[in-house]
């Protein structure tokens, strides 16, 4: 079993269903990730929010730059720090209720910058 290329994956593509041009290369949504940047270089911001959420209250982390793998393991290290569910997508990290305080000093720990 060999692998397709990516650009033929049908999840990927946008815009044609179905072609019967066997020459017709699809269009991929693929977005070109930019480089994680250095913890240091790094400026998070560390804030509460409960809108859209049902009067609940999440810790957002905002202003990570870099892959989205880079970010799903920033979160996953935050949640298991602070022992609560979340989510990583979009550019932000969502952690479940007000983790500010340690979610600001774990991120200082690891070198982040934080606002």
């Amino acid at each position: 079993m060999s692998r397709k290329s990516n650009k033929n994956q049908w999840k990927n593509r946008t815009g044609i269903v179905y072609s019967t041009n066997e020459q017709h290369e699809y269009e991929t949504s693929d977005l070109d990730e930019e480089d994680t940047l250095s913890k240091g270089k790094q400026l998070l911001r560390v804030t509460l929010d409960s809108k859209k959420r049902a009067g609940k209250q999440v810790t957002l982390v905002t202003g990570f730059r870099g892959t989205n793998r880079d970010l799903k393991e920033l979160g996953k290290t935050l949640k298991s720090r602070c022992g609560v569910g979340g989510s990583a997508k979009d550019g932000k990290i969502i952690i479940q209720g007000d983790f500010r305080q340690r979610v600001s000093t774990i991120l200082k720990e690891m070198g982040y910058g934080v606002r």
